[in-house]
């Protein structure tokens, strides 16, 4: 696949649809993540955008399939059907917020590190897509000879320069206040801007919430600036945390961002009106669905 599709793939046009599909990765039975820690941070002077979950983790096999193309080996986890089947989410939903993601992770064998980065790829020349991985079984950055070489793509094209760095990293995986001690830890720079040099998100505007500004928000949609609007555009439209208090219909992990919790809404118990649909498609094999919608006669 040509490295030139993961930055033009038009998947999500909306970038909390991206930040979703991070979301829904953590949510899937497979990786059975009891909390997601969304947050902002400066890495070298760089605005980047944090994720973490205190799921399962990642081995170096399931690592470089999550971060290679059009494989995925998702199943069913005790009845649990996962959200994404194609294995796409994770490339799709970072590719649109940045350039370029760093993927930290630890289970209970072992601990890995894999880079997905536009920026590496147009440096190197590469015309096909190449994602360094390396993994370590110790508490220091030990690696096999066959991995040195994706070490050394890492330091120097990720904003981690040293080994140190690397494990300070990994070691944020598994923080006092979280309930587990493995987990997957995502950080992208080089972050989406506007068409006038701006980055995507407002992160001042709200402590702690990331917010899509006014300008961006009238790009998106071609209509009338937030502000003028501000009675008739739903908050989850423009703010991240609103955006995620409705996400799921029956929340089973808890959402932090930026160090403070999402407060969920039970969306089919704050309608005003609802109507009971059911959906029965004619099917080889048979099921049957039952969809509840809002009632807006």
């Amino acid at each position: 696949m040509l490295h030139g599709c993961l930055f033009s793939n038009p998947t999500h046009t909306w970038p909390f649809s991206a930040i979703a599909e991070l979301i829904d990765n953590a949510y899937d039975p497979d990786v059975s993540a009891k909390q997601f820690w969304i947050d902002k941070t400066v890495v070298k002077d760089q605005d980047c955008l944090t994720f973490m979950d205190n799921g399962y983790g990642l081995d170096l096999r399931t690592m470089h399939k999550m971060l290679s193309f059009g494989y995925s080996d998702k199943t069913a986890v005790n009845g649990v059907q996962p959200i994404g089947i194609y294995g796409n989410g994770f490339k799709s939903g970072s590719m649109r917020l940045g350039k370029d993601a760093i993927v930290f992770s630890k289970s209970k064998s072992t601990s890995c590190v894999g880079m997905l980065s536009q920026t590496y790829l147009e440096k190197i020349g590469a015309e096909q897509i190449i994602v360094p991985i390396f993994s370590l079984t110790s508490a220091i950055l030990s690696v096999r000879e066959e991995d040195k070489a994706s070490l050394q793509d890492i330091l120097r094209y990720s904003p981690f320069t040293t080994q140190e760095e690397l494990l300070t990293e990994l070691n944020a995986i598994s923080p006092p206040w979280s309930t587990g001690k493995t987990g997957t830890r995502i950080i992208i720079w080089n972050l989406r801007r506007t068409s006038t040099g701006a980055l995507e998100f407002d992160f001042e505007k709200d402590r702690y919430d990331i917010q899509i500004p006014s300008e961006v928000y009238d790009e998106m949609t071609d209509t009338f600036p937030q502000p003028q609007l501000s009675s008739h555009i739903p908050k989850s439209t423009y703010s991240l945390r609103a955006y995620c208090s409705i996400l799921y219909l029956k929340p089973q992990m808890q959402i932090i961002i930026r160090g403070q919790k999402v407060k969920s809404q039970l969306v089919a118990k704050s309608l005003a009106w609802t109507r009971k649909d059911h959906y029965k498609p004619n099917f080889l094999v048979s099921f049957y669905h039952k969809f509840l919608v809002p009632d807006t006669c």
